[in-house]
This record gives structure tokens, sequence and C-alpha cells, in this order.
């Protein structure tokens, strides 16, 4: 009796990516094959509401082979899309890349092998960027704070690319949380991770879509939603600040009664303590506001993603030939 092929599906989010989508697919049957004909596969696009011509050129995909699939996104959703697609794609495993070519194809066979021995969640991480030095360096800061101030260890420069088993996926589908955040999902779920090295290379076409404020508020959203610690200092330092606070109050009376008139106790030490205290304020405040904004928005309930449309999802052809479909 034949065995049955295994199916893996290649979860590709993208956005305004008219100079890669096209290549991309192309690259990806191919390497299937050549390298890998042992597998039946899909290849599945979320295109999160793009406004060039990605759109025109995924539909085209579709109608020419019967193993790419889109999702198209109502309007863009750039925090949890990629996590929607992810959760809605099919097979035996998920494999996670974007579509800029900047995660080299050939990890896919190497993802492949290692989850062939065993592997349910296959991360892959950068040993090496081509991006700007500063950058990096702002990376390996925010990678080095966050598992210092974090109840759970968030892996160093995983951006979400890799290998996910079904059994790992399915823990995912049953968490209904709308402040998802991907990396604290695998470092809570419980299953061995493997690592797979490599090297991050330029884009292959377009412009990055990721900004400084964006890069921010997804650091924001992975601290609040891996770590309490930042509350429990404010709690502690504030008890530590207002005793000292007391103490300096009660010298300061003591020596203004004993030299009255020698001891001028002057506003720029009041001032300093002022304003100190009052930064503190505001820093804490914010972080607190940060909790209640996602305590907010998981009561509200919103779905991760709003669909517009879905093409090839109800075609089971998964062998990678041309179909004009």
């Amino acid at each position: 009796m034949m065995r049955q092929k295994k199916t893996i599906s290649l979860s590709i989010p993208c956005y305004n990516e008219e100079g890669n989508v096209t290549k991309l697919t192309e690259n990806i049957i191919k390497l299937f094959d050549s390298q890998l004909p042992q597998y039946n596969y899909f290849i599945q696009f979320i295109d999160n509401h793009s406004t060039d011509n990605t759109r025109a050129l995924l539909r085209e995909l579709c109608g020419k082979y019967s193993q790419v699939r889109v999702i198209f996104n109502a309007r863009n959703f750039p925090k949890t899309s990629g996590y929607y697609g992810l959760i809605q794609s099919e097979g035996d495993c998920t494999i996670s890349i974007p579509s800029d070519f900047q995660v080299p194809l050939d990890t896919i066979p190497k993802m492949i092998e290692k989850w062939e021995m065993g592997a349910k969640i296959v991360c892959l991480v950068k040993s090496e960027s081509k991006e700007r030095k500063s950058m990096w360096g702002i990376r390996q800061l925010f990678y080095a704070m966050s598992n210092k101030f974090s109840d759970t260890e968030i892996l160093r420069n995983f951006t979400g690319s890799g290998l996910y088993d079904r059994k790992f996926l399915d823990i995912c589908r049953q968490i209904n949380d709308p402040v998802v955040s991907f990396m604290n999902i695998i470092s809570t779920c419980g299953f061995g991770i493997v690592t797979l090295p490599y090297i991050h290379v330029r884009r292959g076409s377009g412009k990055s879509k990721h900004h400084l404020w964006s890069l921010i508020d997804l650091a924001i959203t992975r601290y609040t939603n891996a770590s309490t610690i930042g509350l429990r200092f404010a709690t502690v330092f504030g008890a530590i600040i207002s005793f000292f606070c007391i103490i300096i109050g009660i010298v300061y009376l003591v020596l203004k009664l004993l030299f009255w008139d020698m001891f001028p106790a002057g506003t720029a030490p009041l001032l300093i303590g002022v304003f100190f205290i009052g930064s503190l304020q505001l820093f804490f405040i914010g972080l607190l506001g940060e909790y209640v904004i996602k305590a907010n928005v998981r009561l509200m309930n919103r779905p991760l993603v709003v669909e517009d449309e879905r093409i090839n999802f109800d075609i089971g052809d998964s062998k990678g030939h041309n179909s004009n479909v």
C-alpha cells in the first residue's frame, strides 16, 4: 500500500509586494518540484489590503496554479494579519516566511528535515543581518531587556518565520486573544523549540513596511503580553522613593529648625524633586495605560482580521503542477 504524501502549507503575509509575489511563487514551486517532490503543498498568501498591483498579481497566480491560495483582508491589520494567516493554514505543518525574500528559500528543506526528525517548532533566527548596524544594535538591546524583564524567555533574533507542526497550530487556534503575541505563545505553549540560523538578506524588491514607530509598537505589545515586572517594579520603586522623600523631608525640617538663619532650604531641591517624581509618575502611568489598553481590546473581543475574499480554498489539488482553474 502506497504511503500517503504529507502536506506542507506555506503561509506568506504580504502588503504592497507587487515586485516579489510572482517570482517568490515560481521559485517555491521550482524548489518543491526539484528538491521536495515527496510532499504535497499549498502556497497561501494573506494580503493585508495592498494598494498597488499585488492583488491583481495574486489573482493571476491563483488562476495559473491551483496550489496557490489567497486571503484578501477587508482592510489593513498590521499586527494580526500574519498570525491569522498562519492559523488558517492546512496540512501536517505550516511554514511561515515573508514575501520579500529576506528569508532565503533554501531554509525550507532544512526546516522540513528537522521537522521529520521530530521537531514541532523550528524557529528561524538571524545569525547576522544585512540591515543597518544601528538597527541591528537596537534589536539586540531590545532582546536583552525583554529577557531581563520578561516572565518568559524571548527567543533572540526571531521574527516569526519558521515551521510549525499541526499539533502546535491546533493549540494556537484554541487561543482567543485579539491582542495576540505569537512570540509569547511559542515561549509558553510547552513544545521544545529547535532553532535554525540564517543570514537575513536585503529585500528582493520594494521598501520595508516596518518603520520605527511600528517596531516600537510591536516591542510594547510583546513586553506587556509577556511581563508584569514593570508594574511590580513601579510599586516597589515608588515605595522606596516615598520612604527616602519622607527621610529627606524630616532632615530638611530638623536642619531648618536648628539653623533657621544659617540654612536656606532654597527652591532648587524642591523643583528637582518635583520634576523627578513627576517624570516617574508619567512613565509608570503610561506603562499602566498600556496594560489597560490591552485589557480594553480583549474585552471588546474584535476579530483578528476581517476577510474580504478567499480564492482557491475549495480546491484540493496541492501537488504543485500548473492548473488552469
